[in-house]
């Protein structure tokens, strides 16, 4: 008798393959505990020659549960095809689209929890957030937040919250990436080898991140540590802060935020 498995994972794009890989790691099983669902034949094939005897099908097959992670734009017709297959339960990693439109494409007696991950996940160290949809339980958010900690950390707020959340984490990454592009490209304009300053500014990134997280102090108070008066780093923070660097960023998160709340209407 084949066994249902425990979770089916609709789609096999980056976030999906990303939690496919996290759950495998904490010991989900890929034969009996997953399966993958996905129409590109290449993204099943990669998917089950990383995890062998995962099964990987097309279309969604039965499953106790199922995650969510298609185009905003795809998500209700493939609820439709979930609720066909006897799924009611469905974690969504889907920006913007809200539990109550996801449960009604899924249909009555629905659970829904949303979820807002972010990239870093690929490698065990994301970020995310959750929310229970009108049905769900304390016991529902418990196995959500399960299965995203297995690719990093996990935050439970109220839904309204997650399109800020879109536009700080989720998008966040970018925002980080665009930095150390900027700060390569100027170490190389003053003199250094491409190699030598992606070093610097990737260690450097990695180090304050690890200096936020690890001291527990404001990020404030630690920019004003390393700035004394008069001093070099004075007169970068001075140049930045000319140019708007602050508010842009401020701009940037609500533009992100913005886009969020458009794909849900």
């Amino acid at each position: 008798m084949t066994t249902t498995p425990k979770l089916l994972v609709v789609g096999g794009g980056k976030m999906g393959t990303a939690l496919v890989t996290g759950l495998i790691a904490a010991e989900w099983a890929p034969v009996g505990d997953l399966a993958v669902s996905d129409p590109d034949p290449v993204r099943r094939q990669i998917l089950q020659a990383a995890h062998p005897g995962l099964a990987a099908a097309d279309g969604p097959v039965p499953a106790d549960a199922a995650l969510l992670a298609v185009k905003p734009d795809l998500a209700e017709a493939v609820l439709g095809t979930l609720a066909a297959v006897g799924i009611a339960r469905v974690l969504s990693i889907v920006a913007g689209v809200s539990s109550a439109r996801l449960e009604a494409a899924l249909g009555p007696g629905a659970v829904v929890v949303r979820a807002m991950p972010n990239t870093p996940a690929l490698i065990g160290a994301g970020v995310a957030a959750i929310s229970g949809g009108s049905a769900a339980t304390p016991d529902d958010l418990d196995w959500a937040e399960g299965i995203l900690g297995s690719v990093g950390s996990v935050v439970r707020l109220p839904e309204h919250h997650l399109d800020a959340v879109t536009g700080v984490s989720g998008s966040g990454p970018a925002y980080v990436f665009l930095v150390a592009e900027a700060m390569i490209e100027a170490g190389v304009i003053a003199g250094l080898s491409r190699e030598i300053s992606r070093r610097l500014v990737v260690e450097t990134v990695l180090g304050s991140a690890r200096m936020m997280a690890e001291t527990g102090e404001e990020p404030g108070e630690l920019r004003a540590a390393v700035t004394s008066p008069g001093g070099t780093t004075a007169a970068a923070l001075r140049t930045l802060e000319s140019k708007s660097v602050r508010s842009s960023f401020i701009e940037a998160v609500a533009a992100a935020t913005e886009r969020s709340r458009q794909l849900g209407r």
